[in-house]
């Protein structure tokens, strides 16, 4: 059963935190979810490291800012978004531990955050605490570059979403979750499948029809697919690079969310967790990894 009962949304207080809390109301006003807002204080080392202090002079300076932390987050989003209801949550270790071990305690059902690229380099940068999240958390997790460039809640809308599926173990569970999606906002939903670009060597053999023959068997296991979840959508099967299949796919079909599969025990998109991560640096609308 569909269900967005819970959302967890680790904040650093950027604008891009800002961005991504406009989905999480958006999601929130839909689904009737509780949210919870968390952000972690990294231990003393992590911000004192390069300071000659005592551990007397370390523990004030660190009681000190967390009493700040304390304030920031009582009143985060407030006057940004003054009808988010939200639980606020302040703890204190690893960034990246602590969100996965928060969000497997309370049984969130998504995590949202931005990626952590910034200026003219973020569409080369994913930040390392997005991406062990990515790789370890056991809900899907909804990130993206352009997060803080997010729309206002009232405008946020979801016409068209297009599910990325390599064909691997988690490709239904990743339908499924797009088209629960796609059926709670009336929207389009697109498969899109990056068959893999294969070329004959010198001197060999090659199959003239070879793309013709990927394609067909892809659009076999995807019917197969959507007979398993009872959805008739729209299929585009293109041979190249998966990346940028996917993004340009996102572009041609106005994607308002992309949505790709994780796998628990491979990583991120299984075997193909490298891709992912071009998937989300690249793409022009949010991604969520199920």
């Amino acid at each position: 059963m569909f269900s967005l009962a819970k959302i967890l949304a680790p904040v650093d207080f950027s604008e891009r935190c800002v961005g991504a809390a406009r989905y999480v109301e958006a999601l929130a006003e839909r689904f009737g979810s509780e949210v919870i807002l968390l952000h972690v204080i990294p231990p003393p080392h992590y911000e004192f490291s390069s300071m000659e202090v005592g551990g007397t002079v370390l523990n004030e300076l660190f009681a000190s800012r967390e009493s700040y932390l304390r304030k920031e987050m009582d009143s985060f989003l407030k006057q940004d978004l003054p009808r988010l209801q939200a639980r606020r949550v302040l703890v204190s270790g690893d960034p990246a531990r602590k969100i996965i071990e928060y969000a497997h305690q309370e049984r969130a059902d998504l995590i949202v955050m931005p990626t952590h690229g910034y200026g003219p380099l973020r569409r080369f940068i994913l930040g390392s605490v997005t991406a062990k999240i990515l790789h370890d958390a056991d809900c899907p997790v909804w990130t993206g570059v352009h997060l803080e460039e997010a729309p206002a809640v009232g405008k946020i809308q979801f016409r068209s979403i297009l599910a990325a599926l390599d064909l691997g173990e988690q490709s239904r569970k990743t339908l499924a979750w797009a088209t629960e999606l796609a059926k709670a906002y009336a929207a389009r939903l697109v498969i899109v499948h990056a068959a893999p670009s294969i070329e004959g060597h010198a001197g060999e053999y090659f199959d003239p029809d070879w793309r013709l023959h990927l394609a067909k068997q892809a659009k076999e296991e995807i019917a197969t697919l959507q007979e398993s979840v009872a959805q008739d959508a729209e299929v585009f099967v293109e041979s190249g690079d998966a990346p940028q299949v996917v993004c340009d796919s996102a572009v041609e079909f106005k994607a308002d969310l992309l949505v790709i599969g994780r796998g628990s025990a491979a990583g991120v998109f299984g075997r193909l967790r490298a891709n992912a991560y071009s998937i989300i640096r690249e793409s022009p609308c949010p991604v969520v990894s199920v």
